[in-house]
């Protein structure tokens, strides 16, 4: 009796190409394919609320704004993602051929769940610093009032500013809103 062992480590292309195939959401992490949990009700509320929000705030300006649907890759890191909110400014670059993957986003907004809280907060920060466009980082608690909203002030320097209550105002630096 043989058994079948799965592979423990994939190329970015082969994570691509399972990807197409797969009937379930998942992410790439340098070699490891991630499944992705599904989202609540309230976390798909205040994603859609912010993204449609910035649509309206940045129309007929420079800026495109996506949604949890469209991959983030981070070559340094080598890492496939799906933020809950991106913003770009000007064109999307993307990788290959496909425009299903971007690498250039200049704000990110990711809305936490008690699965992803830590890691939002802390690997995926650094990796999503490694992005020469990426300026602003919004994560916002989907159970409680709190935001944390980090902009970067200069080079491997960043401000941070939390908001905790019902009528605290979220100010944007990289874009008008």
């Amino acid at each position: 009796m043989q058994l079948e062992t799965q592979k423990l480590y994939y190329t970015p292309e082969e994570y691509l190409e399972i990807k197409e195939k797969a009937e379930y959401k998942s992410e790439y992490r340098d070699g490891e394919i991630v499944p992705m949990t599904g989202g609540t009700t309230n976390h798909n509320k205040i994603a859609l609320n912010l993204a449609a929000s910035l649509k309206i705030a940045l129309r007929r300006k420079n800026y495109d704004v996506y949604i949890g649907d469209v991959r983030l890759w981070i070559p340094r890191y080598r890492q496939h993602t799906y933020p809950d909110v991106m913003v770009i400014e000007g064109q999307p670059i993307y990788t290959g051929t496909s425009t299903t993957t971007v690498m250039n986003p200049v704000l990110i907004t990711e809305v936490l769940s008690k699965s992803t809280k830590n890691y939002d907060q802390g690997d995926k920060f650094l990796y999503y610093r490694s992005i020469p466009e990426f300026k602003e980082y919004i994560l916002i608690d989907q159970s409680q009032y709190h935001v944390m909203h980090y902009v970067k002030t200069a080079e491997s320097q960043w401000s941070f500013t939390e908001l905790e209550h019902e009528s605290a105002i979220l100010s944007l630096q990289t874009v008008d809103f």
